[in-house]
């Protein structure tokens, strides 16, 4: 099976509507042979594929080696069913995920990778040059592994939502809008500032202010839907949105 990305028809939830968990559901996926936890299992994994390899570079491997423990982890995690083991309450899912890398490093890899070196089932779409450039950014921070996961997960999550709000507006025919607001997502706009982009847009400044209002909340709301979907209770929401922002200020 490969990592395809997103299901373009899983619901995403608004207001105080809460999903079934992508974390409930990779559970299931070791249990039974649910074709809907198979698609959660691909969609946690496309999230999550980066930090792993960022993990991986950051314990001293070389990027050919880390490419193939990434491929073989992600392969093992989908044929073997690691999951059937896990319990969500007893942990967030990028923690298991962390954990049976971690494993799977000390007890599987070696042995595997020598009798199989760089022959390992392509399961998730891997640009070297452009993977690596993102992990030579991020050696400027310094940061241990286990942190430099936490921050990359926090990285991929944010950027997977801001592809769906795109997705969103594009879809209902708001491309341009979205092209010209998606900066007033991380900052206050000054007055002249949706001034300067009504006239572009040829609305009123009080329609931008409101189209700016929307697309927060929608922000927001999408954000809340993929924290969910890696948790085992709504309850949870909030902590994990507040650890995520957390991991910027390590």
């Amino acid at each position: 099976m490969s990592i395809t990305g997103h299901n373009p028809d899983s619901p995403v939830a608004g207001g105080g509507h809460f999903v079934t968990t992508h974390w409930s559901a990779v559970v299931r996926a070791g249990q039974v042979d649910a074709a809907s936890a198979h698609v959660a299992l691909d969609e946690l994994c496309q999230t999550y594929w980066y930090p792993l390899y960022a993990f991986i570079r950051r314990q001293g491997r070389a990027p050919q080696d880390a490419e193939d423990l990434t491929q073989a982890f992600f392969a093992r995690l989908l044929e073997k069913n690691f999951v059937a083991a896990a319990d969500p309450e007893k942990g967030k899912f990028r923690t298991f995920l962390l954990a049976a890398l971690k494993r799977f490093m000390a007890n599987e890899w070696d042995r595997d990778h020598a009798q199989k070196r760089g022959g390992f089932q392509t399961v998730i779409a891997i640009d070297q040059a452009v993977v690596e450039s993102r992990f030579n950014a991020d050696l400027t921070h310094d940061l241990q592994p286990d942190v430099l996961f936490e921050r990359q997960w926090a990285m991929m999550l944010l950027e997977r939502v801001m592809s769906l709000l795109q997705e969103e507006y594009v879809a209902t025919g708001r491309a341009t809008l979205f092209e010209h607001l998606r900066s007033c997502l991380a900052k206050q706009e000054a007055t002249q500032s949706y001034a300067l982009i009504a006239v572009e847009l040829k609305l009123t400044e009080a329609a931008v202010k409101t189209a700016v209002h929307r697309l927060r909340t929608r922000y927001r709301e999408i954000l809340r839907s993929e924290i969910g979907k890696t948790v085992a209770s709504p309850d949870e929401i909030e902590t994990e949105l507040r650890h995520l922002f957390s991991t910027f200020g390590r």
